[in-house]
């Protein structure tokens, strides 16, 4: 028999044609009861220069780049917090695919395709620095603002868009990205 996945209380939520999930309040206090916070732990990303890659977040992370060993050519950008956040990076010929027991990693030919994902960053080194760190590898970067919070936008390998924000820009974002705001600024019902 298979693995059960647990599957948190939600209350459906309808408005303007669309549908949103809340989690049911009573399940985010048992979260914080956990020591859970509801965040990013891990994540994978590609490129051609996975060293590089993971040399340069691990620097704006004030974290430290590592090898990554259950995967070949592979490397681990982890946080300066030790806490377990980390960004893993895959050469763009590596894909993971589901094996028959668990994820399996396999080689295939480079990926070249573009990508809607991306990802917010907290970074401990200001804007500038950011963007000096960024131009030195020639990437593109820029600091841009999204409305509700200011990002340095950092393309990687002038490919994948990583959005790093520094502290003030952390603040920022932390007290304007909140449902209620989203909800406010776009006149969506609550």
């Amino acid at each position: 028999m298979g693995q059960s996945r647990f599957i948190p209380p939600r209350w459906k939520v309808r408005g303007a044609g669309r549908s949103r999930h809340r989690l049911k309040p009573r399940y985010t206090a048992f979260l914080a009861t956990m020591g859970c916070s509801m965040r990013l732990l891990h994540m994978s990303i590609s490129a051609d220069d996975p060293q590089g890659v993971a040399i340069f977040l691990a620097e704006v992370m004030g974290g430290e780049a590592m090898p990554f060993p259950p995967f070949p050519d592979c490397w681990i950008a982890f946080t300066a917090e030790e806490d377990g956040t980390a960004i893993e990076v895959y050469p763009t010929t590596h894909v993971l695919e589901a094996g028959p027991n668990q994820l399996s990693c396999e080689i295939n030919a480079r990926d070249t395709t573009s990508t809607f994902v991306h990802v917010a960053i907290c970074s401990r080194l200001e804007r500038v620095e950011i963007v000096a760190l960024a131009l030195t590898k020639g990437w593109a970067a820029r600091i841009c603002n999204r409305g509700p919070f200011e990002c340095v936008e950092v393309w990687l390998e002038n490919r994948l868009l990583v959005e790093l924000l520094d502290d003030q820009m952390q603040k920022d974002y932390r007290g304007r990205m909140t449902a209620s705001n989203w909800a406010s600024m776009f006149g969506l019902p609550r």
